[in-house]
């Protein structure tokens, strides 16, 4: 059935408060595109404040776990049984057709990913799919809010008139916001509920007022208005690019440790005591979905030059050639060849405590030293690491790397998973080790810290 007459939410006869008091009452029905990591936690914050919400999701099988009650995103505290409680109740629903749902819904929120194709560029495929699901289903008085991380200007030069001419409607007859997805995995929850201010901007006044109000509803925090929908972009675009290029600088000082003879991870942590200074920490490389894309989304937008934007990626994405010409030298140094050793990677996640692989910097780690010849294996105690795409590595089970140290002539820490911290290294004494995490306690092997150096 078409929206209801009266659930108005854009340019609606109403004021604030009463705006508010019929989203949380569940008058105006919300549908959320894209039930993934952030998508299913966003669909459940809504469906917990307003209880009216339809998820939509390409995957029958996404939808019809949610329909039974069942999370299909693991590691967030809190998500399963909340998913359990809103589908039991009907507060929330899931659907494989976003034309159904988009013309139940008033308001639309489009949280599915952007990547980059294979010359960097980025893909707005399943955006603009998204849109074109919304478009079939638009109706005058609806507003639609994008919280896919896009290239600045997006939302105003590409959604907007895209929903204008699939729907039929005029622009002005509809409203679009952007608000910047702002959470991180394992505590999405938390961050959609409050953590952070929530940042709203509209292609107009109304669209960002509205918008505004809607999450205000949702959020323990305070709401900030951009001011416009490319500004709200390039607030979520420049927290990315200001960590990348954060992560480049503490990785290009990592470098500095040997021909200085210097801690450079002691010497971090001490300069960070003044408050103008905060420098992250070094690493292996930068994944996951956001930060390694988001610099490309700016600069594909702009003729500008940005050394700046572009060095920094270029510094992390040759971090892994660092870690694995390190090993190769410490294994050099006890009279091993490359071509005969054989090599533990701990941990293929981007980030510890996380099930992530993308853009994990364990795969180039991985590819460069099975193209030098050795022989590559790889445990996760989170990952099926035999799942993992194009990462050549033999599996190895969390539950049986302390049988398995006497097998390894080198070990690179990758990802810091806590579970690393309780291991039985005593098997691993002929082996030496690169700690890209600064996270391994003491060990009976030679290893290399990356920011701190060799020890023994």
């Amino acid at each position: 059935m078409a929206a209801q007459s009266g659930s108005e939410v854009y340019a609606a006869e109403r004021g604030g408060w009463a705006l508010q008091e019929a989203f949380v009452s569940g008058q105006i029905p919300v549908a959320v595109y894209g039930l993934g990591k952030m998508g299913l936690p966003l669909a459940a914050v809504f469906a917990e404040v307003s209880g009216n919400v339809t998820g939509v999701d390409i995957d029958p099988d996404v939808v019809a776990s949610i329909e039974r009650g069942e999370s299909t995103v693991s590691g967030e505290p809190g998500l399963a049984e909340l998913v359990a409680d809103l589908a039991a109740d009907g507060s929330l629903s899931a659907t494989a057709d976003p034309e159904a749902a988009a013309t139940d819904a008033r308001v639309h929120v489009v949280i599915v990913p952007t990547l980059l194709d294979e010359t960097n560029e980025p893909d707005l495929a399943t955006l603009l799919a998204a849109v074109d699901g919304i478009a079939a289903g638009l109706s005058p008085g609806d507003l639609v809010v994008i919280e896919s991380t896009v290239p600045p200007g997006t939302t105003r030069d590409v959604v907007t008139p895209r929903l204008a001419e699939q729907s039929g409607l005029d622009p002005s007859e509809f409203g679009v916001a952007f608000c910047p997805e702002r959470t991180a995995s394992g505590r999405a929850l938390q961050d959609i509920r409050g953590a952070y201010p929530k940042v709203v901007g509209g292609v107009d006044a109304e669209s960002e007022r509205v918008a505004g109000l809607l999450y205000d509803e949702l959020t323990s925090n305070e709401v900030l208005y951009a001011g416009d929908a490319t500004t709200a972009e390039c607030v979520k675009v420049f927290e990315g690019i200001y960590r990348d290029v954060n992560i480049a600088l503490a990785n290009e000082l990592a470098r500095v440790t040997d021909p200085l003879s210097v801690d450079v991870n002691r010497a971090i942590e001490v300069a960070n005591t003044q408050p103008f200074c905060n420098i992250h920490d070094p690493g292996p490389g930068v994944g996951g979905h956001c930060i390694p894309l988001y610099p490309y989304f700016l600069t594909s937008q702009v003729e500008t030059d940005l050394p700046l934007v572009e060095t920094s990626r270029s510094v992390n994405d040759a971090m892994p050639s660092f870690v694995t010409s390190t090993l190769v030298g410490m294994l050099d140094d006890e009279g091993v060849d490359v071509t005969d050793a054989t090599v533990l990677l701990l941990g293929v996640a981007y980030r510890g405590g996380v099930d992530e692989t993308r853009k994990t910097p364990a795969r180039p780690i991985a590819q460069q030293l099975d193209e030098l010849g050795a022989d590559v294996w790889a445990t996760d105690p989170v990952v099926d690491v035999a799942s993992v795409p194009d990462l050549p590595a033999h599996a190895l089970s969390h539950d049986a790397v302390e049988y398995s140290g006497d097998e390894f002539d080198g070990v690179v820490l990758v990802t810091a998973h806590d579970e690393y911290n309780s291991l039985d290294y005593g098997s691993f004494a002929d082996a030496v080790a690169v700690d890209t995490r600064d996270v391994l306690p003491d060990v009976p092997m030679s290893v290399y810290t990356l920011g701190s150096g060799i020890r023994q």
